[in-house]
């Protein structure tokens, strides 16, 4: 037996990596599973009796990556799909998702092609077949994994996501090849013009969004396709189903947007010339989206993103003041250095203060303590209605159609409510909502902003439950001109003037170098908003890109 065993031994073989390419040598019935585990299975019975000794730890070695990534991949391409998910760290998942990407999406003929390990990462290529039916067609893709130490034992296995399979998989998502149950849709501009991701790069997810609103009632035809089929998580993330092969076309029914052509080129340009942009355009008049647009084509920062917005919030903040008798754009205010509430102590950019100055003053140079020494007079809940009844935020009933993140003003109290004053603390926004924003100043009422007509499927706007008063709006108007005149804004929206009104904003990120930089501003019967993370203030990052847009006037 003894003997037996050291010949099994020397006769086992170990995956090799040729060029990349995952090769399994099998020597014999009996050895396959050898070859696929690189002596897992000897390996294994001979620890078994040792399972005394401590759990291995500490960063995991090139080898340790090498064995378990080409265990998983191995088992995979080979079609072993039981053998690769036991090679991750959540089995049943893996299990769930590797057995539908040959049944449900129909793929075969995997190939994978790793790349070059950066630490415990491993990126790799793959290459399929989409098969259904009598119709065919190739998919290629790059992916990655990444090693872990399962925490019983300490054994390294591939950390599971669904990320793994596909990069446009969330957790929970699915691949399913068939007919489409969405009909395509062929989207035009304002003009009349098709919309598609070749023009308009960054439009993928709002095509997507229209697809899975309309596509049933446009009057299209379902096609044959392989698509992302979100799961739970990403339907409560506002994720659209998302096509990656299609085998057939089906026939598109139309949808007919607000965006205008112009301004939409403009805006894609505006957005690439900067990492981690975002930007909209809507008429305050009206509530249509002229343009959205972000530098990274994926996540739709514009319309879902949920990011403090620092001191455009101030916008808000000092309509909540104005009705409230509590200052006005010229009294006397002055912005302390520091100001300390509930135990925070609260600073200004730079350090900076106003002894002597105006409300109007401090709005324009966004300094900080001029609204939070206010937080005393305040309830915890004031800023929210504000932002509820006049301006419609925080409400989760915009229906602009296509998914949105319609803003969040939680309430507060103590430190955390005067950091709400400053749109830090738990304040949430986007573009969308910023630029909603300034539209309503503009125009004196909230108009829900929309990306298609109500019309079209008889669907209710949201409503604000009440309207500024023309004193109030002739306030903001007054601080806002100031700031684009004077203040913060002044360099961005030089030559604008005199109709026009802006605010600027850097929001700190924990962990992040620099701050968010924002900006919103209207001129005429146009308003804007922009983003851009991590790229420091605002009326230097964001202000550019909105200033170039506004002044195409619409």
């Amino acid at each position: 037996m003894g003997k037996r065993r050291r010949v099994a031994e020397r006769r086992k073989t170990r995956p090799a990596v040729l060029g990349g390419m995952i090769a399994v040598v099998v020597v014999g019935a009996g050895f396959g599973v050898y070859a696929l585990y690189d002596g897992g299975a000897a390996a294994d019975e001979r620890t078994s009796a040792a399972d005394h000794k401590a759990v291995k730890t500490g960063p995991l070695t090139a080898a340790e990556v090498r064995t378990a990534s080409t265990r998983f991949l191995t088992a995979w391409q080979q079609g072993r799909t039981t053998e690769a998910a036991a090679a991750t760290d959540d089995p049943s998942a893996a299990t769930a998702l590797l057995t539908g990407y040959t049944k449900d999406a129909h793929l075969k003929g995997v190939t994978l092609r790793t790349g070059t390990a950066t630490g415990a990462k491993v990126p790799f290529s793959v290459k399929a077949t989409v098969a259904y039916q009598s119709l065919s067609k190739p998919l290629a893709y790059d992916s990655s994994l990444t090693v872990v130490r399962r925490k019983s034992d300490g054994k390294p296995l591939v950390g599971w996501h669904a990320s793994v399979v596909h990069p446009d998989l969330k957790d929970g998502d699915t691949l399913v090849t068939g007919e489409s149950g969405t009909p395509p849709i062929k989207a035009l501009d304002r003009d009349g013009g098709e919309l598609t991701t070749a023009t308009y790069p960054s439009l993928g997810t709002v095509l997507d969004g229209l697809r899975e609103k309309f596509g049933k009632t446009a009057g299209g035809k379902a096609g044959v396709e392989l698509r992302v089929v979100r799961g739970k998580a990403s339907e409560a993330a506002k994720l659209s189903d998302k096509t990656l092969v299609e085998l057939s076309k089906g026939t598109p029914g139309t949808v007919k947007t607000t965006l205008s052509p112009t301004l939409q080129a403009a805006a894609e340009k505006q957005v690439d010339q900067r990492a981690r942009a975002s930007v909209v355009v809507m008429r305050p008049s009206t509530g249509e989206i002229l343009a959205v647009a972000n530098s990274g084509h994926g996540f739709n920062t514009a319309f879902q993103g949920s990011l403090a917005p620092g001191s455009t919030m101030k916008i808000v903040t000092s309509t909540m003041l104005f009705e409230k008798g509590l200052v006005t754009p010229d009294a006397s205010h002055p912005c302390p250095k520091t100001y300390k509430l509930a135990g925070w102590t609260f600073h200004n950019d730079a350090d900076s203060e106003i002894k002597k100055g105006t409300f109007k003053l401090s709005f324009g140079a966004s300094c900080n303590n001029a609204f939070i020494n206010f937080a005393p007079k305040l309830s915890n809940s004031d800023l929210t209605q504000e932002a509820q009844q006049v301006y419609g935020l925080g409400l989760n009933n915009w229906a602009i159609g296509v998914p949105s993140f319609d803003g969040s003003v939680p309430v507060q109290s103590g430190a955390q409510m005067g950091a709400s004053l400053i749109g830090q603390g738990g304040v949430r926004m986007n573009p969308l909502n910023m630029a909603s924003v300034a539209a309503t100043v503009e125009s004196g009422v909230f108009r829900q902003p929309y990306l298609v007509a109500p019309t079209v499927d008889h669907r209710t706007l949201a409503k604000a439950s009440r309207t500024m008063s023309s004193k109030t709006q002739s306030q903001l108007k007054d601080v806002m001109r100031y700031t684009a005149a004077y203040g913060t804004a002044a360099k961005a929206m030089a030559g604008l003037g005199p109709d026009y009104g802006a605010k600027t904003g850097s929001a700190e990120v924990d962990g992040q170098k620099k701050p968010n930089g924002w900006l919103t501003a209207y001129r005429g019967d146009l308003a804007a908003a922009g983003v851009v993370q991590a790229g420091g203030h605002g009326g230097d990052t964001a202000g550019p890109i909105v200033a170039a847009l506004l002044k195409m006037g619409g």
